[in-house]
């Protein structure tokens, strides 16, 4: 008899959900992870009495009841409303690309001008099928915007141009003829009160957890301890990169405590030049401060500038870069996973895709409906 009826490697939201439903099946758990937290990227951290998204900024959406209903039972959620702000070398517009965007660009007011002001420049570009990401977010917003708001900030993140990157990766833009700045279509959405930390804390309470614990340097001995693993970390990693590297996107954070409680009046902003080095800035404090006089009441503020660049073995993976010769080589790496009678591979590391929280929620959730009944 082995001592647990699973192990499962990563405290992240897909081993954190598997966790406490088998737990709540009566299933004997013991979760590890790697990092000296739990809660994955989606971890945060109390600096200044603000909850820092110590991985980048995390914003839960969702259209799904049950995963809403299902994380609403670990968190009290706030109604925090996604609206970025673009910098532009100066200039401020509206995100996602709205009618607020289009005046600022174009100085129309009406959705039939901006409407035939990118039909006229689709039209010049000469762009029927998109191809690449570039045509296709000429296709959606024109040749002005995607020069001023979506070329130099796409680059930085993939560090590619724009004309070498599938169309997919901008096809969700949300593009609205209306005065809309809600960057989600989401029935639900919101920030954890205190934090995704204490959110996943609630997740695994009552459940077994080792931190600061490599499953890939003491493998064997992990395995005997349970009968099956659930595994969240990155798939090549786990077969020693035998194939070679899947590539992804990494990002750096540069996070500094400011003395004044107001650095830019708005949870994120992108800048979209090439020539700034960072992505954007998030200000931690309007995740959750959603009033000007809450956040005033912190005399100090915290942000976070974010450098995209390209993963190599040390950094923390981020983005899958799911081109098609990356896509293939998964595909190879799949069929090893396959073949591991005792493992069962989950997440965004442990299937190569880019998820959102939602997303990673609903899938562990099927998973338990077919491993827990």
């Amino acid at each position: 008899m082995k001592q647990y009826d699973y192990l499962i490697v990563g405290a992240g939201l897909f081993g954190s959900v598997f966790a406490r439903e088998a737990a709540d099946t009566g299933k004997k758990v013991l979760v590890i992870d790697r990092r000296p937290n739990i809660a994955g990227n989606v971890y945060t951290k109390d600096v200044e009495g603000i909850h820092v998204h110590e991985y980048g900024a995390h914003i839960f959406h969702t259209n799904n009841r049950e995963v809403w209903d299902y994380v609403n039972r670990f968190a009290v959620f706030n109604r925090f409303t996604n609206s970025p702000v673009a910098n532009y070398k100066g200039e401020l517009y509206s995100l996602p690309f709205n009618m607020y965007t289009f005046n600022k660009m174009w100085g129309v007011v009406t959705p039939a001008e901006a409407e035939e002001k990118i039909r006229k420049q689709r039209e010049e570009a000469g762009i029927s099928e998109p191809k690449n990401l570039e045509e296709q977010a000429i296709s959606l917003v024109g040749t002005d915007i995607y020069e001023k708001l979506i070329k130099g900030y796409t680059q930085k993140q993939w560090g590619r141009p724009c004309s070498e990157l599938p169309a997919f990766i901008i096809r969700r833009l949300p593009v609205r003829f209306t005065f809309d700045n809600n960057y989600f279509n989401a029935l639900y959405q919101g920030i954890p009160v205190g934090g995704y930390t204490r959110m996943v804390e609630n997740l695994l309470q009552g459940i077994e957890v080792r931190l600061n614990e490599d499953y890939l340097l003491r493998k064997k001995e992990w395995d005997a301890l349970a009968d099956q693993v659930i595994y969240t970390g990155a798939v090549d990693a786990y077969f020693g990169y035998v194939l070679g590297n899947l590539e992804y996107r990494s990002v750096r954070f540069e996070t500094e405590i400011l003395d004044m409680p107001n650095f830019q009046g708005n949870a994120a902003v992108n800048y979209t030049d090439s020539e700034t080095p960072w992505t954007r800035i998030i200000e931690h404090k309007w995740f959750e401060f959603g009033k000007d006089e809450e956040g005033r009441d912190l005399p100090r503020t915290v942000i976070s500038r974010e450098y995209s660049s390209e993963w190599k073995p040390g950094d923390e993976p981020y983005y899958p870069v799911n081109d098609e010769k990356n896509s293939a080589l998964y595909a190879r790496y799949k069929e090893l996973a396959d073949q591991e009678e005792n493992v069962i591979f989950g997440g965004r590391l442990g299937e190569y895709r880019y998820y959102d929280m939602d997303a990673v929620i609903a899938s562990s959730l099927e998973l338990c409906r077919r491993k827990l009944g």
